[in-house]
């Protein structure tokens, strides 16, 4: 039975983890994303459902611990904010490399460094340019509501076990602290362990029943079968962009102006879409939900029909080389962001539109 609550981001992810079936999570605290772990451990889980919550000793500790739990093909998951990331990427590359499913979630604060606990969009590079070694890449989700940390969570499972690669949820301070109505869903059962191993013995580590062994690894010492390893995983990924692409348009019809956000940013496009069709301005806004894989097309055929392009942007300017590759010189793109923790408000893109762009 679904249950409309007042909650914050991380909790609405948290008690979403735990409607959905999780089986574990393993994570370390760290603001602004400690709610996550906080939530999970006030409402004793491993009662109402039987998962596990563990808190690590490190980041380090807990996305291994995430590496070996998947391999058992159970629903894992972690979650941490942008230094703490920044310590699990090599995990995050093996996860990849071994072709394991599981949910990571980063609710991204300001940096370089220590940087501030404030909302940031700096990690879009490391998100959706790989992060980790080697060549791999993330199916990114992009949530910008209370609703969307919810519903992102069984989403990102879905899609991990469809492609048995590792979904990161990219959200930040904003949508992780902000308090709104949430719809959450009604509670899943986890499965058990004949039903996993029925789903997925024919490769996870289960216990070898009437089988040959399982072997969870990304180490292949033989040239031409790491290059099969990495071309499968790229076939993944083009399958990715064919079949689960995701994205929302705002009054992009008639516009001759275009945003293109995600995230907190695109609520505050969508505001400012709004401010400069008051003035006869006539904007849209492209928001992408994933920003791996990317909408290049939409992007590319939008730019046949606007005069120019602003991303919005929660940093120094990162997205924007995407927009900039994906419309192919059509039209000019500029950036607009903000750092260290400030946020734009719906005026300042307006502003900056009309400068940047129109002017």
């Amino acid at each position: 039975m679904s249950e409309l609550k007042l909650m914050k981001g991380n909790e609405a992810l948290a008690e979403a983890a735990i409607r959905a079936g999780v089986d574990a999570y393993f994570g370390y605290p760290i603001t602004p994303q400690s709610e996550v772990i906080e939530y999970l451990m006030t409402e004793r889980p491993e009662q109402r459902t039987g998962m596990v919550v563990l808190q690590a000793e490190s980041e380090i500790a807990a996305i291994n611990m995430v590496y070996g739990a998947a391999s058992t093909g159970k629903k894992v998951m972690t979650s941490s904010s942008s230094p703490g990331i920044s310590l699990k990427l090599e995990g995050i590359s093996y996860l990849a490399g071994a072709e394991l499913p599981a949910v990571i979630v980063n609710v991204v604060r300001g940096g370089p460094g220590l940087g501030t606990i404030q909302p940031s969009q700096a990690d879009y590079f490391q998100s959706v340019k790989g992060g980790g070694h080697g060549d791999y890449k993330l199916y990114v989700l992009a949530p910008a509501s209370v609703q969307e940390m919810s519903d992102f969570v069984e989403n990102a499972f879905d899609i991990a076990f469809k492609y048995r690669a590792p979904v990161l949820i990219l959200s930040d301070g904003l949508i992780g602290q902000m308090m709104e109505k949430v719809n959450l869903k009604g509670q899943q059962k986890r499965l058990t362990d004949e039903e996993v191993i029925k789903r997925h013995d024919s490769w996870a580590v289960t216990g070898k029943t009437n089988r040959e062994r399982n072997i969870i690894t990304s180490l292949d010492l033989q040239s031409e079968k790491m290059e099969a390893r990495v071309r499968r995983l790229m076939k993944k990924y083009e399958q990715m962009e064919k079949e689960d692409l995701r994205y929302e348009e705002f009054q992009t019809e008639d516009a001759e102006y275009l945003f293109v956000a995600y995230g907190s940013s695109a609520r505050i496009a969508q505001k400012a879409v709004q401010l400069a069709r008051a003035k006869g301005i006539k904007a849209g806004l492209l928001r992408p939900i994933t920003l791996f894989p990317y909408p290049k097309k939409v992007l590319f055929d939008l730019a046949d029909q606007v005069k120019g392009i602003l991303s919005v942007e929660l940093n120094a300017g990162q997205m924007v080389e995407d927009v900039r590759l994906s419309v192919e010189h059509k039209v000019p793109v500029e950036h607009f962001g903000r750092t260290g923790g400030i946020i734009h408000t719906p005026e300042e893109v307006l502003e900056a539109l009309e400068q940047k762009i129109i002017n």
